[in-house]
């Protein structure tokens, strides 16, 4: 377990090509909108392995730049073993289930919107308190997790295939869906003495010099 916790996002990564096989050479066994939500179940191990492993280093952007801890910032509030739980065994079962039932439209509709509303915090919130252009995570929403979610919502509107109640409780489940798969986690599972902390690979990454000022500035 201990390979795999410092891991884990390589695998996905692993998980991402093996898709992209499946897709390519066996696509007729699916319907079209079981590919569109594989295809966003493929801009989420992407978005992960953005964050933790090229350029990596969202576990610094969270825990020192936008949470200001500074005695344990490789422990609190992410720790590796939280972040593994809810990225792995939270969030493929969350959209796994999606590509099992691509017919409950109102649950496809929020894990597609899961992927967009991260727009949020990488595009406008980690930038403005990293005060840069740039966060981990960002490029795979803008160029994945949107166009994945706009076609995805196309389709379902010109087939007719969702009610306004499918909509309402796929817009409003996309941000509860955030609370539950994301900031419910955090919360939880957070805690000072964790026996899990982040490696100082898995720690660091996308503009480390500068966030370790802000570590020193905190301090």
């Amino acid at each position: 377990m201990k390979f795999y916790r410092r891991n884990w996002y390589y695998i996905g990564g692993i998980i991402f090509v093996a898709l992209a096989y499946i897709v390519g050479f066996w696509r007729n066994d699916f319907s079209q909108i079981q590919l569109i939500l594989i295809y966003s179940y493929m801009a989420m191990l992407v978005h992960q392995f953005e964050e933790y492993g090229l350029p990596g280093g969202f576990p610094s952007i969270f825990n020192i730049v936008c949470c200001g801890e500074k005695e344990v910032p490789e422990n609190y509030p992410l720790n590796a073993n939280q972040v593994m739980i809810n990225n792995v065994f939270m969030a493929y079962t969350f959209y796994i289930l999606a590509i099992i039932f691509p017919n409950t439209i109102w649950y496809g509709l929020i894990t597609i919107g899961q992927g967009m509303v991260q727009i949020v915090n990488h595009g406008f919130y980690n930038n403005i308190k990293l005060k840069s252009w740039y966060n981990p995570g960002l490029a795979s929403v803008l160029l994945l997790h949107w166009p994945v979610g706009i076609y995805y919502i196309w389709y379902v509107m010109v087939n007719n295939l969702a009610t306004p109640m499918d909509y309402m409780i796929g817009f409003i489940g996309a941000f509860a869906s955030t609370i539950v798969l994301w900031l419910g986690p955090v919360r939880i599972l957070r805690n000072k003495q964790s026996k899990y902390p982040f490696t100082e690979q898995q720690m660091y990454g996308y503009d480390e010099k500068k966030i370790r000022q802000m570590k020193k500035d905190i301090s």
